[in-house]
C-alpha cells in the first residue's frame, strides 16, 4: 500500500501499475453483481471500500468512486444489454448533466452535444450521458413542461474527450468534457434511473441517495487522512476536526444501515427520508469543510507546498466539495 502511495503522488494521470492495481482490485466493479464479474459489494461494504480509497488519495477514491457509481447503471440496463457490454471488462463513466440531444430514428437514437465533467475519461471503456429526446424536429416535455430526456451508454471510440480538467486537485480524476457528433445509438442502449432490472438490494436504493451517500463518505475519507498527516506532522490531537469525522462516520453508516434494512424488506424509501438524506449529508460536509478550514492555517508554511501532501490533501478536499448535488 505504501508502494501504491508513492505511485499516486499528485500526478495528472493515473500511471499503468496503478491502473493495473485498480483491475486486480476489481474496483470499477464494487456494486456489479458477481454473475457479471463484479464485487457485488453491499451497500455497506462498498461505501467502507470507497472511503478507505478516498482516505488513501483524493483522486484514487473520486474516480474509483464516479465509475464505480457510473457501473453502478449495470442495474439500468436492459439484461440483454448488460450481458453484452460486460462479457468484457468495462469501465463507464460519464455526466449527469443534461447537455445534448437525442434525436429519435426509429429504434435507434441520433446523439450530439458537448457534457462536461466526465471523471476518469481517459480510463474509460464507455461513456453514461443524458439527453433530451427530440422527435420530428420538436423536444419532447414531459405532462409539467419538464424536457423529456433519456440516459445512454455509448463506447468510448465514439466520443472525442475534451481535455478542459484544470483544477487544484483532483487532478488524476482528469474530469474532462467530452463531444458526440451524431452518433446512431440503438435504443436497448439507453436507460432510465431508479428503473431497475437486477435483483441485488444495492440496486433497489433511490440513485440520488446512492450519490449522496457515495460522494459523502469521500469526504470523511478525504478528511481522515488529513486528520493522519496533520497528526503526523505535529503530533497535536486535532480534536475538533477528530469529532467532526466521528460524528460524520456515525450519521452516514447509521444512515447506509437503514437504507440496507429497507431494501432487503422491499420497502420503498420515503421521499421525507430521501430529502433529510441529502440535507444531513450537506451539513455533515459544510461542518468538516469548515473544521478543516480552521485547521488548516495551524499546519505551517509546509502545508502551502504544492509538493507537500498536506496541500495536495487540502486542495483534492475543496475540489471534491465543489460537486453540484452538495453546493446547491
Amino acid at each position: 500500500m505504501l508502494q501504491l502511495k508513492k505511485m499516486l503522488g499528485d500526478a495528472a494521470v493515473f500511471n499503468g501499475e496503478v491502473l493495473n492495481w485498480i483491475a486486480k482490485e476489481n474496483l470499477w466493479n464494487i456494486w456489479v453483481p458477481k454473475q457479471y464479474g463484479g464485487l457485488e459489494l453491499s451497500f455497506t461494504e462498498g461505501l467502507k471500500k470507497l472511503q478507505s480509497l478516498a482516505r488513501l488519495d483524493g483522486s484514487l477514491g473520486w474516480t474509483i468512486t464516479l465509475c464505480s457509481g457510473a457501473n453502478y447503471f449495470i442495474g439500468n440496463l436492459q439484461p440483454e444489454t448488460a450481458k453484452e457490454i460486460f462479457a468484457e471488462p468495462a469501465i463507464f463513466g460519464g455526466s449527469g448533466g443534461m447537455f445534448g440531444t437525442a434525436e429519435k430514428l426509429g429504434g435507434n437514437y441520433k446523439l450530439n452535444g458537448t457534457w462536461r465533467y466526465a471523471t476518469g475519461a481517459p480510463y474509460l471503456t464507455h461513456f453514461t450521458l443524458n439527453a433530451k429526446i427530440i422527435e420530428n424536429g420538436k423536444e419532447q416535455t414531459n405532462d409539467d413542461g419538464s424536457p423529456k430526456f433519456l440516459s445512454f451508454v455509448i463506447p468510448a471510440n465514439q466520443v472525442s474527450i475534451i481535455e478542459d480538467w484544470n483544477t487544484m486537485g483532483l487532478k488524476a480524476s482528469a474530469t474532462h468534457s467530452f463531444e458526440v457528433k451524431n452518433v446512431l445509438v440503438d435504443e436497448r442502449h439507453s436507460f432510465v434511473y431508479n428503473t431497475f432490472y437486477l435483483e441485488q438490494p444495492v440496486f433497489k436504493i433511490h440513485f440520488s441517495v446512492f450519490a449522496d451517500l457515495t460522494l459523502w463518505v469521500n469526504y470523511i475519507g478525504m478528511a481522515e487522512h488529513l486528520l493522519g498527516e496533520a497528526s503526523l506532522q505535529d503530533k497535536l490531537e486535532w480534536k475538533d476536526l477528530k469529532q467532526a469525522i466521528n460524528l460524520a462516520n456515525e450519521e452516514a453508516f447509521d444512515i447506509a444501515k437503514h437504507i440496507e434494512t429497507l431494501t432487503r424488506k422491499e420497502e420503498a424509501i420515503p421521499e421525507t427520508f430521501i430529502n433529510e438524506i441529502h440535507q444531513t449529508a450537506v451539513d455533515s460536509a459544510r461542518e468538516l469543510s469548515k473544521v478543516v478550514i480552521a485547521l488548516y492555517p495551524h499546519l505551517g508554511v509546509k502545508a502551502s507546498r504544492e509538493n507537500h501532501v498536506l496541500n495536495q490533501i487540502f486542495r483534492d478536499y475543496f475540489t471534491a466539495t465543489q460537486h453540484h448535488i452538495f453546493t446547491k
